[in-house]
């Protein structure tokens, strides 16, 4: 995305101006949306907009390098109550989750800060359990990823759900045994 798109969706977010766009989904398909906007998010690689789609009638998050403007803005807006207080723990569980065929939630045995140094907040959702452990929440739209994913991070860790996910990562655990079991040190 240019700054000059990104300086245009950011004075209309000031301005309470409606923005109105073509926006192609991550499949592919086309659309023409009219959005109130409330804020921009950078997750690290790429840039977000939270907003209100008026024909869809609720909070959207749309991916910035997915939408190409369309002039003029629309009307002016009185602006909305954000959907929750902390947009930006909403905006991380609806790009790191919600989109996704698979979401996975873990008990991470490790303090939050220290799982949250392995991801940008838009991989997933970290909410403190005590002092030593958090839960992670993240999806993925195959469970090989999401597998590997976790288990990279060198943490130790339980899965609780998916159901399908605890069987995939018995069955990836067996396939890494049974791999080393074959070249003894």
């Amino acid at each position: 995305m240019d700054a000059a798109s990104l300086t245009a969706i950011a004075a209309a977010c000031r301005d309470h101006e409606t923005l109105r766009f073509d926006y192609r989904t991550r499949e592919g398909q086309a659309s023409a949306r009219a959005t109130e906007p409330y804020r921009l998010v950078h997750s690290g690689r790429h840039w977000y907009l939270l907003g209100w789609d008026t024909s869809r009638v609720g909070w959207r998050t749309y991916r910035v390098d997915r939408l190409s403007l369309r002039t003029p803005n629309g009307p002016r807006f009185v602006p909305r109550d954000p959907p929750e207080p902390d947009v930006v723990a909403y905006m991380s569980r609806s790009i790191s989750s919600a989109p996704y065929r698979y979401q996975g939630r873990f008990t991470m045995h490790a303090p939050a800060e220290v799982v949250a140094a392995h991801m940008p907040p838009t991989t997933g959702t970290i909410e403190p359990v005590d002092a030593r452990t958090c839960t992670l929440s993240s999806g993925a739209n195959d469970l090989d990823e999401l597998a590997v994913w976790v288990a990279l991070m060198d943490i130790d860790f339980e899965v609780h759900e998916p159901p399908e996910l605890i069987d995939r990562i018995r069955a990836l655990s067996t396939r890494l045994a049974t791999a080393v079991l074959r070249h003894p040190p």
